[in-house]
């Protein structure tokens, strides 16, 4: 194998290994935003637990974060709780941030 095919192996890898942790960021995130939206929605315990396992289901439907917004914004909604969507997005962003550090931490 040439240097080049070995670079080239290595990068796949390298590339590979970084999709496979923000992929873990992702869910995480999702079960900590579905925690969060199930607080608001007045849920704890097991309650919360499967409103969080539903918001991570349905990251599955689109590519993209899209579908989590739109499943907890519209539960809030219909719940008629009034958070914006500024803050939605905004703790979307800050916990995808803090899974991202909790994961890069245990690898």
């Amino acid at each position: 194998m040439s240097g080049m095919d070995e670079r080239a192996k290595g990068m796949e890898g390298a590339y590979a290994h970084n999709q496979e942790l923000e992929f873990k960021a992702t869910v995480r995130r999702n079960k900590a935003l579905g925690l969060w939206v199930a607080e608001q929605l007045g849920k704890s315990g097991e309650e919360a637990e499967a409103y969080a396992k539903d918001v991570v289901k349905s990251d599955f439907e689109e590519a993209g974060h899209e579908d989590v917004y739109r499943k907890v914004k519209g539960d809030l909604d219909a719940a008629k709780i009034d958070i914006s969507e500024h803050v939605v997005r905004t703790k979307m962003d800050q916990l995808l941030a803090d899974a991202r550090k909790e994961v890069m931490a245990e690898n």
